[in-house]
């Protein structure tokens, strides 16, 4: 095995983790789809994907260097939230908390000489940057709106079509 135990282990909970932001990424796509917010529905669909995307290729990864896969159980993810502002800063609040964890993976992967994890971890920390303005910039745009999350809606499609 090419990682440590301490290393496996640590991994092995980001898989959970990305796991579990994209059950609650899909849940708050039901919720937005539920409140009439089509678009913004939309884009968490999106992101439930990416995060699953995240979570699979971390499992590869840890296959690829020898380490072993053990799936953990994924919380039930909230599924009443009182508005569409509510929803994005859990989903802030989500992408912090990841960000959190994967630089505890860059740290002690630094502090074993894993270089090949290093390497690895170096994509999710530049991933988590992205992540985490999207969403403050989502937050700060719901905030801006006063309440007319049509307006937010109108410019999270544009968005959405501007993207390749």
């Amino acid at each position: 095995m090419m990682i440590s135990d301490a290393m496996n282990a640590k991994l092995n909970e980001q898989i959970a983790s990305e796991f579990a932001a994209a059950h609650s990424y899909l849940a708050m796509a039901c919720s937005f789809d539920g409140l009439g917010y089509k678009i913004l529905a939309k884009r968490f669909f999106a992101q439930h994907e990416e995060e699953r995307d995240h979570a699979l290729k971390i499992l590869r990864f840890v296959q690829e260097v020898g380490g072993s896969v053990a799936l953990e159980v994924i919380p039930k993810p909230q599924t009443q939230y009182a508005s569409a502002a509510d929803i994005v800063n859990a989903a802030l609040e989500s992408e912090k908390k990841i960000t959190e964890q994967v630089n505890a993976i860059a740290a002690l992967a630094e502090s074993e000489k894993d270089y090949a994890t290093r390497s690895f971890i170096n994509w999710f920390v530049d991933e988590q940057v992205e992540e985490v303005a999207s969403m403050a910039e989502l937050a700060n745009l719901i905030e801006l709106a006063q309440g007319n999350i049509l307006q937010v809606e109108t410019r999270v499609r544009h968005d959405m079509m501007a993207k390749p």
